[in-house]
């Protein structure tokens, strides 16, 4: 009788665990650029911690969170010292059905996050089309603790398509249309996520391990690493692009400006996207430099051929029309 208790007892304890586990807890406390993400974004943002307990894979405590103001990019806000990775949501306004959602990768070269220009913009551009934002505040800087640059930020980004799929029906999310959009290093990272779904590289840790983290369509504005090294033809092996199909690799759409140091890069993936007939758009801008997104010209038009893309790629389910403006 006993043991049939303590049976009993031990199941209901982990049905508890499980379900705890499984679930995505909003955070209350919000560090720094959470906070700043919430400022810029309003009170629809909600944000959700990526991890139940702490991250993987972390070989020594680092400095604390902060927000610093870009000294080569006007101004803008990159978050430092991520340790505590996080996703902040920002849903359409007035969406009744399921959206596609985008999760946005910032750049700032596995050092830093360019989470305003790469991160709420992008959010704010996205709602405007009908659907979802997601900025993923991914851990930066690079651990150098015999991890490779995009090991922790890789391992996040595997981890947030999990999540999201996972709690899609909680969040108005279609889980058959989660893409994700890397700028810059964040673009690595996209393409890296692209063609290294089949197994985490952590040990699961709940249900939400146990949902695909492919994304359905994806999109790297001014990818950076795309080659090793960057002026070269060598593509980055993380890649696996000489393993890519079109059932493979998700549609991808790539926007660059000629003169980036990128631009390389970003003709070699999208040539073995062509060979291995991965369905995407290459677009190649006379000016525009390396970042701000949709801010500098012309570089910023990819914003309106990437929408015209979307509702192409994610047809026959149309995007929502956005609501009419009083």
């Amino acid at each position: 009788m006993r043991t049939w208790l303590r049976n009993v007892a031990s199941i209901v304890a982990l049905s508890a665990c499980v379900g705890h586990c499984a679930a995505a807890e909003e955070v209350k406390t919000l560090l720094p650029a959470d906070a700043a993400l919430h400022k810029l974004l309003g009170d629809r943002a909600r944000t959700f911690a990526l991890w139940p307990e702490s991250a993987p894979d972390e070989p020594r405590p680092i400095s604390a969170e902060e927000v610093l103001p870009s000294e080569k990019k006007g101004g803008t806000l990159l978050a430092q010292n991520v340790t505590v990775p996080t996703i902040t949501l920002r849903a359409p306004e007035h969406a009744t059905e399921p959206t596609a959602v985008f999760i946005a990768c910032p750049g700032g070269g596995y050092g830093s996050l360019g989470f305003e220009t790469d991160g709420a913009e992008i959010v704010e551009w996205l709602n405007k089309q009908g659907i979802a934002g997601i900025v993923l505040k991914y851990r930066v800087p690079k651990r150098h603790q015999g991890f490779a640059m995009h090991h922790h930020a890789l391992q996040d980004a595997q981890r947030a398509v999990g999540l999201v799929r996972l709690h899609a029906k909680e969040w108005n999310i279609d889980p058959r249309r989660i893409g994700i959009i890397g700028f810059s290093a964040g673009g690595h990272l996209a393409a890296a996520l692209s063609n290294n779904y089949d197994e985490r590289i952590y040990k699961p840790v709940d249900a939400a391990d146990e949902q695909s983290c492919k994304p359905d369509f994806a999109a790297l504005i001014y990818p950076a690493y795309l080659t090793n090294p960057i002026d070269s033809d060598e593509r980055d092996p993380l890649l696996k692009t000489d393993q890519m199909t079109r059932a493979r690799t998700p549609p991808t759409f790539i926007a660059v400006a000629q003169a980036d140091k990128f631009s390389r890069g970003a003709i070699a993936y999208f040539r073995d996207m062509t060979e291995a007939r991965v369905p995407g758009e290459l677009h190649i801008y006379d000016g525009g430099g390396h970042g701000n997104a949709l801010r500098t010209e012309p570089l910023s038009e990819w914003g309106t051929t990437c929408a015209r893309w979307l509702k192409t790629t994610l047809a026959p389910k149309t995007l929502p029309t956005p609501p009419t403006s009083k």
